[in-house]
């Protein structure tokens, strides 16, 4: 049994796959992360992260198929599901061992099943796009938060970095405890120890709201209600566009 184990970097991911070529061994499992656990039978090969060979795999796939593909792998690797690395070994392989692009043939399981969890996590980076609610700060910059059931983050800063772009904020996960600050020239991203945020509803705490934040959430609630047509309510229909897990993070539904 071959069991590799990386950093949980996409970086870390690559260089797994440029040493599965050099050894000409695949893994039969990948452990991950700090909480990943060894096995009682069968060693494993702990891959160290190397931007060069990193590098090369991913230049390797766009020539193998497009630089679409490659960021899809990305995508899907932002998942986090415990399953997603030896899947995307799979799926590498088979794009870098192909005499033709492979990606869109939909007759091999690996191809479908990737294209579905990528379809999933842009449908939940899609989802922080719509429901954003920013909260203003007493410092004048904006704070939203929220714990996506994805790592997509890295996916939806470049939405906010362009149309928030003469205004700081920060965007923050509170599931993987991280975020990134945009002081209107850069993105950073954060890490912090001491958040002073509810973690049931992502609200900052009431020391550190402007004066009139209060005010706009009552108003944005009111504007919510008065557009409403209670004749035509379909709560069904509207769960299905605003799941609920994401109800506690809207002032309109607080």
């Amino acid at each position: 049994m071959t069991i590799y184990s990386f950093d949980n970097t996409f970086e870390g991911l690559l260089t797994l796959v440029f040493e599965c070529y050099s050894r000409k061994q695949f893994p039969d499992e990948i452990l991950s992360g700090e909480g990943s656990q060894s096995v009682l039978f069968g060693s494993t090969s702990n891959i160290v992260t190397d931007d060069r060979k990193a590098e090369r795999v991913w230049n390797g796939i766009i020539s193998r198929s497009s630089e679409d593909n490659a960021h899809r792998i990305y995508r899907v690797f932002l998942s986090g599901l415990p399953d997603a690395p030896l899947l995307l070994v799979k799926y590498i392989r088979l794009i870098i061992d192909s005499t033709k692009n492979e990606e869109t043939n939909f007759s091999l399981p690996v191809v479908v099943e990737v294209n579905k969890l990528h379809q999933k996590v842009c449908r939940e980076a899609q989802r922080i796009h719509m429901f954003t609610r920013f909260q203003k700060t007493i410092e004048g910059s904006y704070y939203a938060s929220y714990a996506p059931m994805y790592d997509v983050l890295p996916l939806c800063i470049p939405h906010f970095s362009d149309r928030f772009a003469d205004q700081h904020w920060i965007i923050y996960d509170l599931k993987r405890n991280y975020g990134f600050l945009y002081d209107m020239k850069t993105v950073s991203r954060v890490v912090f120890d001491d958040l002073k945020v509810n973690p049931q509803n992502g609200q900052l705490h009431a020391s550190l709201l402007a004066e009139d934040e209060k005010l706009f959430q009552r108003l944005w609630k009111q504007y919510f209600k008065s557009i409403c047509i209670e004749e035509r309510r379909n709560d069904k229909v509207h769960r299905q566009h605003l799941p609920k897990r994401f109800w506690k993070y809207l002032p309109e539904k607080l």
